[in-house]
């Protein structure tokens, strides 16, 4: 048996007609750096997540980066995270000089945990940075009403979560700023890196446009600090073409995730999907006690498997100057030492699943 954790090349099969003449397009008119396919591509991520502005970007740590130059966070800033992500959440705040400030996370969503947030919020505090982990949002509600009180503004780390609802609005309308990715193994992926940002606050529009092309405002004139930031325009051409069939992707993810969760519930534990909020499933994650030994049974069987994330950033080296060692945030260290990712794509048929469900029982024993 053989299965694709992720399957790119059925889904280019499904859309190769429109994908082909998207890039054909801007292979013949030789754009390929803001391109007119950004800007189509800006207005129609816009009205998918309900927001007035998206800017596309290169990738979805850059999102992270300018949205946080657009708010301006500095050295000596303080911005409170979740440490169970992917290390670019807290890089890119340590990138500007300010400290990640980590807050433990809800085990049952794995999201950052909003009780815990007015105990961490200091006078140096700027801004919250949630992560909507695994493709559901976190708890935005009880967050954004914590930094209300506290004046602060909330970006949402949107990397695994694009599609996603929380009650009634989709990721990225939820906060001061979302952020999104499009790696190609995201819901809504290219063929190469790109990102987001998304925001209703037409300023820091204008601040994040102006920061992914060096802060220019018009050609050599630069009011600020900037990056080169730009999504390239073969990347809007291919998000363009794979747009129309991403409701059918998204509901496609939502069914086999379900599936999965009523095929193993009784034998691990399976995602928990809070009341009002759903799921896109980036990664279907279920816990799993000796895990190695499990991934390792499942590997003979042809089953792939993948941990996200197996050390949570206060236990990173990098970090080791914030002096969080282990037992500092026991939810995200003790999901750390659990979490087990399964095979996850629109594409994945029902029998491809029950072998899957059939080989992760008899690993369990």
């Amino acid at each position: 048996m053989s299965i694709n954790f992720i399957d790119l090349k059925a889904q280019y099969q499904h859309l190769k007609p429109a994908i082909d003449a998207r890039i054909q397009t801007v292979l013949d008119h030789g754009q390929y750096i803001m391109g007119p396919e950004v800007a189509e591509l800006e207005r129609q991520l816009a009205d998918f997540v309900g927001v007035k502005h998206a800017i596309g970007v290169s990738d979805g740590t850059t999102a992270l980066l300018i949205a946080l130059m657009a708010l301006g966070i500095r050295a000596g800033d303080e911005v409170i995270t979740t440490p169970f992500t992917f290390i670019a959440t807290g890089e890119m705040i340590a990138l500007l000089g300010a400290r990640p400030v980590f807050v433990d996370i809800d085990p049952q969503t794995y999201n950052l945990d909003p009780a815990l947030l007015e105990a961490a919020i200091t006078p140096r505090t700027r801004a919250i940075m949630p992560v909507s982990l695994y493709g559901q949002c976190a708890d935005f509600d009880a967050i954004n009403a914590v930094a209300e009180r506290h004046g602060l503004p909330v970006i949402e780390d949107g990397a695994q979560s694009f599609g996603a609802v929380y009650r009634g609005r989709r990721s990225g309308a939820l906060s001061t700023i979302g952020t999104t990715s499009f790696f190609p193994s995201k819901p809504l992926g290219c063929y190469g890196d790109g990102g987001a940002c998304f925001t209703d606050d037409d300023a820091l529009a204008l601040k994040m446009r102006q920061i992914r092309i060096h802060g220019q405002d018009r050609r050599y004139h630069h009011p600020q600090i900037g990056i080169n930031g730009r999504i390239d325009t073969l990347q809007a051409a291919i998000l363009l073409a794979k747009l129309p069939s991403f409701a059918d992707e998204l509901a496609a993810r939502e069914r086999i995730g379900a599936r999965y969760s009523a095929l193993l519930g009784d034998a691990v534990r399976v995602p928990v999907v809070s009341d009002g909020a759903n799921s896109v499933y980036a990664q279907y994650t279920i816990e799993v006690d000796a895990r190695e030994a499990v991934q390792a049974s499942l590997k003979e069987a042809g089953v792939p498997t993948a941990v996200h994330y197996p050390v949570p950033l206060n236990l990173q080296p990098a970090f080791a100057d914030l002096k969080q060692p282990a037992g500092s945030f026991p939810h995200a260290e003790a999901a750390s030492r659990r979490v087990m990712s399964l095979p996850m794509h629109p594409f994945l048929d029902e029998a491809t699943q029950d072998a899957i469900v059939a080989a992760v029982k008899r690993a369990l024993g």
